[in-house]
């Protein structure tokens, strides 16, 4: 039988164990001193590659709202969002109230939705999307870093680094495009408390969507 390695073990060998595991933690997340994506807490910052070239941080739009969106052009619920135009709707409102709003494509290589800079920017550009930019995340560290587990998956960040909201898009989560204008539509109505100078009133709501293809 394999035993459990922290059970029975002193209080010093447990503790060294425990700093083993730490370290390892710490090494494996290295794009933010606070790697954790807790409400009301520092975001994790990150920089990574912009599909347009160059790279993009979260730290360069301190001071402005910033919308975090997970997305996988061939996954049926993103679909269903861009092809109605809801979420692009949402970007243009959103950008043109001074609102960041950032894609972030974590697909690896080889998985559903991957795609070079080139590639991204013409499917905005065929579907009418206007992001204030493209993050390429193949390795999967942003995504890891925000737990992103779904797409769409949608973070809110306030003009102090805060993350003030994640989770879903809406509150009916099907791919059927006629369910959106049903919908308590989360980011919309975050946006708007925001706006208000108040805390979102549902801060932390369900994600739906196709799983986050991570290289494992």
């Amino acid at each position: 039988m394999k035993l459990n390695p922290f059970l029975g073990a002193t209080a010093p060998h447990r503790k060294s164990v425990w700093a083993i595991a730490a370290g390892l933690s710490f090494a494996l997340v290295t794009s933010s001193a606070c790697a954790v994506a807790n409400l009301d807490q520092p975001a994790p910052t990150f920089s990574a590659p912009a599909a347009s070239a160059g790279t993009i941080s979260l730290e360069q739009y301190r001071g402005k709202t910033v919308v975090l969106e997970w997305t996988n052009h061939d996954c049926p619920f993103v679909k269903k969002h861009y092809e109605s135009g809801n979420i692009p709707s949402l970007q243009k409102d959103a950008v043109g109230k001074g609102i960041v709003w950032l894609q972030v494509i974590s697909s690896a290589p080889g998985k559903q939705g991957h795609v070079d800079g080139a590639t991204a920017l013409k499917l905005n550009a065929d579907r009418g999307a206007a992001p204030t930019g493209t993050v390429l995340d193949p390795d999967g560290k942003v995504g890891r870093l925000y737990e992103a587990v779904t797409t769409p998956h949608i973070f809110i960040v306030n003009p102090d680094g805060k993350l003030v909201y994640k989770g879903g898009i809406d509150s009916i989560a099907s791919s059927k495009k006629d369910d959106i204008a049903k919908a308590d539509n989360y980011v919309k109505l975050a946006l708007n408390d925001l706006a208000g100078g108040k805390k979102p009133a549902h801060a932390s709501t369900q994600p739906y969507g196709c799983t986050v293809k991570y290289a494992n």
